[in-house]
């Protein structure tokens, strides 16, 4: 009598996901659009963005002109930093998030966050060169050129700036529910043979989110880089801006992998699951929330909608 071998069942604490997904998809959708209702463009840009780059250029951003190549990187740089709290960048915390839960030995959770974060920063500094680059060749007749304020209806810039965070959105929004195995993954073959895609489609996710951002000191920067004519010129400040931009978070990650990276492993590793959740709920929220503020909310603010709900400061 042959005997077949049985066949190990899968159980939860087992499954690379967890048994609740539509519960996870829902709970993320509903944070995505809660932070459109709260956040506040004015208290992030200028309030905080605005502070933090005066106090590193040790004068009004705002104010004072960039004078010369020299001061616009600083000022390229200085800005970033200022923008590292803007609604855009969201997405760097999520994409550096599920690199936290390494074990093993200081060295090693160290490495083990650094090595996917330089994907990342090429990625990221391929996308903000290139765009750089273009703007010191063309920039003054692009969309985010104009500064002409608009009364209603949609400015080129605006309907840019539409497009470029309404894409992303919906790409963050797709890889968090592939995360979940609730769609088909379109970086699983490639991420097979090239462990670092995905990073890397993370890099060039957050560098296209200069193409689109409408922050002010963004803009300024912006309009000296296209007025220069200077394609070195653009994507040397458009990559240091870049790089001030995810500075921040990219210290907070390896602190937190430092600090607590063990525990965090060890955490993770009792339940597969846990993994997926986190990378899903990071991309979730971050696409609902990317393409319900740049284009749902900014079609109710330039009153092509109805309403859409806004908290009272925001």
């Amino acid at each position: 009598m042959v005997r077949i071998a049985s066949t190990p069942r899968s159980t939860p604490e087992s499954s690379p996901y967890p048994t609740r997904r539509g519960l996870v998809v829902a709970l993320s959708v509903l944070a995505g659009f809660l932070l459109t209702v709260v956040w506040s463009a004015t208290f992030v840009d200028s309030t905080i963005g605005d502070n933090i780059a005066n106090t590193v250029l040790g004068h009004d951003a705002k104010e004072v002109p960039i004078a010369g190549i020299l001061a616009g990187l600083a000022f390229a740089f200085a800005t970033g930093l200022a923008g590292s709290f803007t609604a855009c960048n969201i997405a760097v915390f999520g994409a550096v998030a599920p690199l936290m839960g390494q074990q093993g030995t200081l060295g090693t959770r160290l490495k083990a966050v650094l090595l996917p974060l330089r994907w990342l920063v090429v990625g990221m500094v391929a996308v903000s060169a290139v765009y750089g680059a273009i703007v010191g060749i063309v920039g003054t007749s692009m969309p985010q050129f104009d500064t002409a304020p608009t009364t209603a209806g949609l400015s080129p810039r605006s309907i840019q700036s539409m497009v470029v965070f309404g894409v992303i959105g919906l790409v963050f929004i797709w890889l968090g529910l592939a995360a979940l195995g609730l769609v088909k993954d379109p970086l699983e073959r490639v991420s097979q043979r090239f462990p670092g895609a995905r990073m890397l489609v993370m890099g060039i996710l957050i560098g296209g989110f200069l193409i689109g951002r409408p922050f002010g000191l963004f803009r300024q920067l912006f309009r000296d880089a296209a007025e220069s004519g200077n394609p070195l010129y653009g994507a040397g400040a458009f990559v240091l801006q870049s790089i001030g931009n995810i500075l921040i978070m990219a210290v907070l990650a390896v602190v937190i992998a430092l600090i607590a990276g063990g525990r965090i492993g060890r955490w993770i590793a009792a339940k597969p699951s846990r993994a997926a959740v986190i990378v899903a709920v990071s991309f979730i929220v971050v696409g609902v929330f990317t393409f319900l503020y740049w284009d749902i909310r900014l079609l109710a603010r330039r009153e092509i909608i109805p309403w859409y709900p806004v908290a009272p400061w925001a």
